[in-house]
């Protein structure tokens, strides 16, 4: 083995045994456990890793001059509204998963979908909005920036679930990491399934007045996504 063939191997070696670097919060750079709070940095449209202290800094009105959002751990559901086949059309998604969040600085809502490409927009007029998940409790409570509409439509049942945004994309993530062939493969429809399976235990239905119909603890409250 030559010395450049040595070296080369060496430091492949030393690059793949090397241990993962631990992440850290993106505002103070304190390391952060496994499980922690993201933040919607609103200026590069991206999401960043916190700290507890700095979330909950950032969730004060101003700070930050409103550059950094923290993405709430809700989790509800309006079992008042139901969507149907006609207003899955409307929405003119073409995959059985989206999800929809308005976009403070455009002003306007973006519906996204997973796709082998990662998170592919679709575009959504706000008339067809409005027909469609206007008449839901859940659109007149979603935050700008941190929150979402997630959606899904799997053998003739629909969901319609207000989220953390966050999960919106660990979501579209998976999906990119597992899909195969044209419809995703069983490996992808199975973590699926597994996903909505984790919103379905953490959702709390609200009320008439969009109020959650049980104010007690709940797991999601404390829940917080890698």
């Amino acid at each position: 083995m030559s010395a450049t063939t040595a070296t080369t191997a060496g430091l492949r070696r030393f690059l793949t045994e090397r241990p993962p670097q631990p992440e850290r919060c993106e505002l103070c750079a304190v390391v952060v456990p496994e499980e922690h709070r993201h933040l919607v940095d609103t200026e590069q449209r991206a999401l960043v890793c916190a700290c507890a202290p700095c979330a909950l800094l950032m969730e004060q009105p101003g700070a930050a001059a409103g550059r950094f959002r923290t993405v709430p751990a809700r989790y509800l559901t309006d079992p008042g509204h139901r969507l149907d086949d006609s207003a899955w059309e409307a929405l003119q998604i073409p995959v059985g998963v989206a999800f929809l969040f308005r976009n403070a600085a455009l002003d306007r809502l973006v519906a996204l979908y997973p796709s082998p490409a990662g998170a592919t927009e679709s575009e959504l007029e706000p008339a067809t909005w409005t027909a469609v998940l206007g008449g839901s409790r859940l659109a007149e409570m979603l935050e700008p920036d941190v929150e979402a509409l997630l959606l899904r439509r799997t053998d003739g049942r629909f969901e319609c679930h207000l989220v953390p945004v966050d999960i919106c994309y660990e979501l579209v993530g998976r999906m990119r990491l597992l899909w195969q062939g044209f419809d995703g493969g069983a490996e992808a429809r199975a973590a699926l399934d597994a996903f909505f399976a984790d919103v379905a235990r953490r959702v709390r239905p609200v009320n008439e007045s969009g109020h959650p119909l049980d104010e007690s603890r709940h797991p999601s409250d404390e829940a917080v996504r890698p």
